[in-house]
């Protein structure tokens, strides 16, 4: 007689059906192609997975039924977004560790086969990812200006002064119901970036100073000459 097979009481509820949404390729690209933060139509997320528009139609269904996805009607067009900046994390947090994972994970520096552009600096939903994110990161935590409480963290006083100069208001971000702060693993450079409330905030500050901008490439963001002069003189001091 054969075992039962587990039933989802017996583990973690909805692993198994979560990563069923994510194990189909078709669904797997859809998904990155929104990690840019941008919605969608049901059209361009149809050629950018290689389906047809049925088959199509039936995935970002049950992305939409799963909770990965979040549908916006506009008029007589069908919208798609990530649903929330933690699915993003997750995903984003998914893609280091298959990359971890592959086969070629023996060479010393296999992420260096990433774009030069989209490793510098990109969007993860909405905060920046990339080296110069992970560099930041590392600075603010280093120069005592965020502390560090497992994958949680918080401005000092020192660092919510620097922020006010950018044009962030800590304490109205930490009153908001989405996470403060907290660390997200880059996939390219295999260490974390700033995400969470105040990983957006700063990507906001530094589009609104011009040190920043997106480009016509998905994910991908363009540090300005004033941008550069920003960070090497943050990076450095």
């Amino acid at each position: 007689m054969a075992a039962a097979l587990p039933s989802e009481a017996s583990h973690f509820p909805g692993l198994s059906h979560i990563g069923g949404l994510l194990a189909d390729p078709g669904r797997a690209a859809m998904l990155w192609a929104l990690m840019d933060g941008t919605a969608r139509p049901a059209g361009e997320l149809t050629l950018i997975a290689g389906l047809s528009p049925s088959a199509a139609s039936a995935h970002l269904a049950r992305l939409t039924d799963g909770g990965l996805l979040a549908l916006e009607v506009r008029g007589r067009h069908r919208y798609f977004r990530i649903a929330s900046a933690e699915i993003a994390a997750t995903i984003e947090a998914l893609a280091n560790v298959a990359q971890a994972a592959a086969p070629q994970r023996s060479v010393p520096r296999p992420a260096r086969t990433v774009p030069v552009d989209m490793r510098y600096a990109r969007t993860c939903y909405d905060h920046m990812a990339g080296e110069l994110a992970v560099r930041v990161y590392e600075r603010l935590v280093d120069g005592g200006l965020l502390t560090v409480h497992g994958d949680a963290l918080d401005a000092t006083a020192e660092g919510a002064a620097l922020l006010a100069d950018w044009g962030i208001d800590v304490s109205q971000h930490r009153t908001r119901r989405r996470r403060f702060a907290c660390t997200c693993p880059d996939w390219s450079e295999r260490r974390p970036h700033l995400g969470g409330a105040l990983g957006a905030a700063l990507l906001d500050s530094w589009s609104a100073h011009g040190w920043v901008e997106r480009t016509d490439r998905p994910r991908i963001l363009r540090v300005t000459p004033a941008g550069h002069r920003h960070f090497d003189d943050f990076l450095t001091h």
